[in-house]
């Protein structure tokens, strides 16, 4: 299969699928509208900060793969979108985060009531839009997703301040939190096209993955990267005490004094010792295991794809394989 040759960006992946972008984008503009002016207020302030918007581009590239033609696509590339951005503003909530994409969030700016209710409307949009599909297979695989998601968001605050989580526990969070709407969104692309189950499961493959090689680079971002990159403080995570893998690495095999250090700074949410962490984060190797890890995801997604026809819609999806553990944000 041949792929791009220089590394790819986000507007080269989107490239093959621009109109339809454009399409979904309208979808998106359309059904975030409601009679309530506090709703559309909020639902406009988020939507409009943007974000890669991974998971509508993973629906209609992989419906594209398989030579779809209609229109469902970009109903259900909206749906996911909308689910992804009610976990968001539940999430910062919960979370307390001050900034995301580059903004300050919709808690910072409206207080923490009126973005849970609004994230609760736009989760019942999603869920009216999907009914609309006319689809029961459709409405099974986003039901199950939305409810694994939630469970993995309860997984996760059980684990906050927690120094005790596991490799396993930490894995089981983010396949439950954010895997799985990718999953749903590449098996929804190709269940749309009339793929086989085979070529469906591959798609589910190739989401799961994909979207585990994602949260890996994020959570090595948090250590790593700069925040006007990242849209987002750096150590948050620290911060909200989240013992993601490259501080559970650093745990295994670290120094008696790192591990104390760690321990103490995610049972209190310390980030006084940032610096110090993020020193022992590189020496250990903890920063590199996790970003290899994240290449490995990245690889089983890759040959998830050998069930796809040759398109440029499948060597978009390779792509974006690559540009989900290439990235600075």
């Amino acid at each position: 299969m041949s792929a791009s040759p220089l590394a790819p960006t986000q507007a080269s992946l989107t490239e093959p699928i621009s109109a339809d972008m454009d399409a979904v984008n309208a979808v998106i503009r359309q059904q975030l509208y409601s009679d309530v002016p506090l709703v559309n207020q909020i639902a406009d302030y988020i939507i409009s900060a943007g974000g890669k918007r991974i998971r509508p581009v993973l629906v209609l590239l992989m419906a594209n793969a398989y030579a779809y033609r209609g229109t469902h696509h970009h109903q259900l590339a909206a749906v996911v979108e909308f689910i992804h951005t009610a976990t968001l503003l539940h999430d910062d909530v919960v979370d307390e985060s001050a900034l995301r994409r580059g903004r300050e969030t919709a808690n910072t700016m409206f207080g923490n009531a009126a973005p849970v209710l609004v994230g609760d409307f736009v989760y019942s949009r999603a869920f009216q839009m999907m009914v609309g599909v006319g689809s029961m297979r459709v409405m099974q695989i986003l039901a199950e997703a939305t409810n694994v998601i939630a469970e993995g968001e309860v997984m996760q605050l059980l684990n906050m301040r927690d120094p005790d989580v596991t490799h396993a526990r930490y894995l089981q969070v983010i396949r439950s939190k954010t895997a799985k709407l990718f999953e749903a969104a590449a098996q929804l692309g190709a269940l749309l096209a009339g793929a086989s189950e085979v070529q469906i499961e591959a798609a589910a493959e190739y989401g799961r993955s994909l979207g585990t090689a994602f949260q890996l680079v994020d959570d090595a971002l948090d250590y790593s990267g700069v925040a006007a990159d990242i849209g987002k403080n750096v150590g948050d995570d620290l911060r909200e005490g989240k013992p993601t893998l490259p501080l559970i690495y650093l745990m295994e095999h670290g120094t008696p004094e790192q591990r104390q250090l760690v321990r103490s700074c995610i049972q209190h949410g310390d980030t006084s010792h940032f610096d110090e962490i993020l020193q022992a984060i590189i020496s250990s190797g903890a920063l590199e295991y996790t970003l290899q890890e994240a290449h490995n995801a990245a690889l089983r997604a890759r040959q998830s794809l050998h069930v796809l026809p040759e398109s440029p819609f499948k060597n978009a999806l390779h792509d974006l394989s690559v540009f989900a553990v290439d990235r600075n944000y």
